[in-house]
């Protein structure tokens, strides 16, 4: 055998082989498709929130606005979505009024900061999220727990995600 043909052959028995190896990679799973033993944000519902406690979290969330000198929207739901309290402050963008509403009811509606859509499109691709009614995938929506229960969600809107989501800890600190 002639040494050009030995190398050719050598050559393409390293491509075969390589290429057999790398077809019998399995992919990588999808996110989505990964089954969890639990379920994740299973928070039991508790005895909806108060327009006094929620008046509070507004309270807290408009006075650190303020400080920051930032002009919001706050709205605060009960466990079952429905608006309880909100507030606009001097100046806040309009558009920001159900924005802030929306984060709120989806905290609420899916037991889970809104901070979570937001990190599932961006981070993980999990661009399915997108196709879920009353979703909303920027931060600045927080459930309201007491006791282990959702008793309601307070939503921000006006500032960044981030300014929002800084809003609304603040509120939520005064239910804790």
């Amino acid at each position: 055998m002639s040494p050009k043909l030995f190398t050719t052959l050598a050559l393409l028995g390293t491509a075969l082989s390589s290429a057999a190896s790398f077809a019998q990679q399995a992919p990588a799973p999808n996110p989505a498709d990964v089954v969890a033993d639990k379920m994740a944000f299973d928070i039991p519902y508790g005895t909806p929130i108060t327009l006094d406690r929620a008046e509070a979290a507004i309270a807290a969330a408009v006075a650190e606005s303020k400080k920051r000198g930032w002009k919001m929207n706050v709205a605060v739901v009960d466990s079952g979505g429905n608006l309880v309290a909100f507030q606009r402050m001097d100046g806040a963008q309009l558009a920001s009024i159900a924005i802030s509403e929306h984060k709120a009811r989806a905290a609420a509606n899916f037991r889970r900061e809104t901070k979570v859509f937001e990190n599932g499109i961006n981070l993980n691709n999990l661009n399915s999220i997108i196709t879920l009614d009353g979703v909303i995938a920027s931060r600045g929506g927080i459930p309201l727990i007491e006791g282990g229960r959702l008793i309601g969600a307070i939503g921000c809107s006006g500032g960044s995600g981030a300014q929002d989501e800084v809003v609304c800890k603040v509120g939520v600190a005064t239910v804790k």
